[in-house]
């Protein structure tokens, strides 16, 4: 399984957004991007640039810090999940 950086910063900046209770619109205005672009990210389409991810986290009220971390957490989680086929022979 092929573990996207891009999958897990869309995950975590839907889910501060809908824990929030924001609409894809509020929070594409208050960070100055497209409400396309941003539903892009947020599903795994797009790779925002450093800039534009500092946009999004600022405009939910977030550090970049704890974005980044919980993506760690996430990818870290995602890749020790592995499955082995063991030979009974």
């Amino acid at each position: 399984m092929v573990v996207l950086l891009r999958t897990s910063v869309g995950q975590s900046l839907r889910a501060a957004r809908t824990t929030q209770g924001r609409t894809l619109r509020d929070v594409a205005r208050d960070a100055r991007v497209s409400l396309g672009y941003l539903s892009e990210v947020e599903r795994g389409q797009k790779e925002a640039s450093s800039e534009l991810l500092n946009a999004i986290c600022t405009a939910l009220g977030l550090t970049l810090s704890s974005v980044i971390s919980d993506v760690s957490r996430d990818i870290s989680s995602r890749e020790a999940i592995k499955l082995t086929v063991v030979d009974a022979a």
